[in-house]
């Protein structure tokens, strides 16, 4: 049996087979880079007629990917059934099945993050610049895919989330309504007439720019503590400012306070000693001499 002569016949089969095949790859480069601008093109119209149209920041980003892929995907099925004229359609269809299983179960986590971001994005609540928190994660929402969400903190620092837990988690929207509720905690002084001490609180909460006043402010004794009694101040203002609102509410809570002398507890008062500073100290006085002990006789 001649091995190189067999081996031969075979090079030149599989070359023959190249050059044969040699068109039909050519054309299915052509329809690969043509599927590439129709994509472009899909994706740009679909953004100007989702532009026009009254729709979520996340949505709109769903609408156009789901876009890309389903040409892609079109491209991609054609340009292989004129590669490889064996393959059909069908076959195309039957392979994607059994190989979507397998895929499925060795790409388990990237799945499922994709359908987690799917559904995130229909839902209608968490927005792309909500405040949101979640398993120890708090910040804003500042970019939503298909596989994760970019959330930025308040020190700048982003945190990049999987979509799995942001859908298996309980997540926590501060910034679901324009207003919402803040509270502070206020301890004075239990010497202290507490009606007064509630109406000085109040007016200095009212003074603050800005503070929804369709929900009135709410100053409430909360709890008795020895030589201090706990208010509860809680307003309504704009969600999205929560430590502005705040910072201003504790300045003018205190100045009232002050101005009104009413003991904030906590703060200990500076004591002005009356004793000269001058006068000479009294000497000590010495301790009468230990008793020695008796000897033994």
């Amino acid at each position: 049996m001649n091995y190189i002569k067999t081996l031969h016949d075979q090079i030149d089969a599989m070359i023959r087979g190249l050059i044969q095949s040699m068109p039909s790859m050519v054309i299915a480069l052509i329809l690969l880079v043509i599927t590439w601008f129709a994509a472009r093109f899909a994706v740009s119209i679909a953004e100007r007629l989702t532009r026009g149209a009254h729709m979520r920041e996340n949505l709109k980003q769903l609408v156009e990917t789901l876009v890309r892929l389903v040409i892609w995907l079109a491209g991609l099925m054609i340009a292989a059934t004129i590669a490889i004229p064996g393959i059909t359609p069908g076959s195309v269809f039957a392979g994607l099945g059994v190989g979507a299983l397998a895929i499925g179960f060795a790409f388990q986590d990237i799945f499922q993050n994709f359908l987690a971001g799917v559904l995130i994005m229909l839902r209608d609540r968490m927005r792309i610049g909500d405040t949101v928190e979640c398993d120890g994660i708090i910040g804003k929402v500042e970019r939503i895919t298909l596989r994760e969400t970019h959330i930025r903190a308040g020190s700048n620092e982003l945190t990049i989330v999987p979509n799995s837990v942001l859908f298996k988690n309980p997540v926590k929207i501060t910034t679901d309504k324009p207003q919402r509720r803040f509270q502070i905690v206020v301890s004075v002084g239990s010497d202290h007439d507490l009606d007064v001490v509630a109406d000085t609180i109040r007016k200095a909460v009212e003074s603050v720019e800005n503070i929804d006043d369709k929900h009135p402010v709410a100053v409430l004794a909360q709890e008795f503590k020895p030589g201090a009694v706990d208010f509860l101040v809680q307003w309504w203002a704009a969600a999205r400012e929560k430590d502005a609102f705040t910072d201003q509410v504790i300045r003018r809570v205190k100045r009232a306070l002050d101005d009104g002398d009413i003991f904030i507890a906590g703060a200990q008062p500076t004591s002005i000693s009356l004793v000269d500073p001058q006068a000479p100290k009294p000497a000590p006085q010495n301790p009468q001499p230990a008793r020695k002990q008796a000897e033994p006789a």
